[in-house]
């Protein structure tokens, strides 16, 4: 397959806005969302030649954002205060204060996760990945996923009882999607 440039303008255009919603969960603040996309993508323009043979660009983005997330997060070692604000729906929302309330209420929590508990979350949930395929693209054991998520949830469940609340309508507390949409 040969490289034409169009073709990756035409990916990082079309792809760019869902790679940074998985970044943000992944890093919990908006700026180091945007370098951790731009990292990748910069790593698949350079390999586009290869990953041009089977044609999936986007996973192979995927693996890279989370490959770098996890070197970071091995990297740094100091806690991370996260002021990043989360960004507005594209579209009007039936309850704009609730909403709002719900997004800052998970903003804060995973906040208060480390950033593997809230990788492995992202993928698990925001991704809907298997264990296997989270433990495959963190390159940690299955067993790792299965300790982080229950972690992960534990905390969430202790810091933020109210996303489990069954009056918010319509969203499902795993769902991480639906609320940062």
């Amino acid at each position: 397959m040969d490289f034409q440039p169009t073709e990756f303008d035409d990916f990082v255009r079309s792809r760019t806005p869902a790679l940074l919603r998985s970044a943000y969960l992944l890093t919990g603040d908006q700026h180091l969302a945007e370098d951790l996309v731009q990292s990748a993508l910069a790593r698949t323009h350079r390999a586009w030649h290869r990953v041009g043979r089977s044609g999936n660009f986007e996973a192979y983005t995927r693996k890279t954002m989370y490959h770098l997330q996890v070197s970071w997060w091995r990297r740094r070692r100091l806690a991370e205060s996260m002021p990043g604000d989360l960004p507005e729906p594209r579209g009007a929302a039936p309850d704009h204060a609730q909403q709002t309330n719900l997004r800052l209420t998970l903003h804060d929590a995973l906040s208060k996760l480390t950033a593997r508990q809230r990788a492995v979350l992202v993928l698990r949930f925001f991704e809907d990945r298997s264990e296997a395929e989270a433990a495959d693209v963190l390159g940690v054991t299955i067993g790792t996923v299965k300790s982080q998520t229950a972690k992960a949830l534990a905390k969430l469940r202790v810091v933020a009882p109210d996303l489990a609340d069954p009056i918010v309508p319509e969203v499902d507390p795993c769902s991480l999607e639906e609320v940062l949409r």
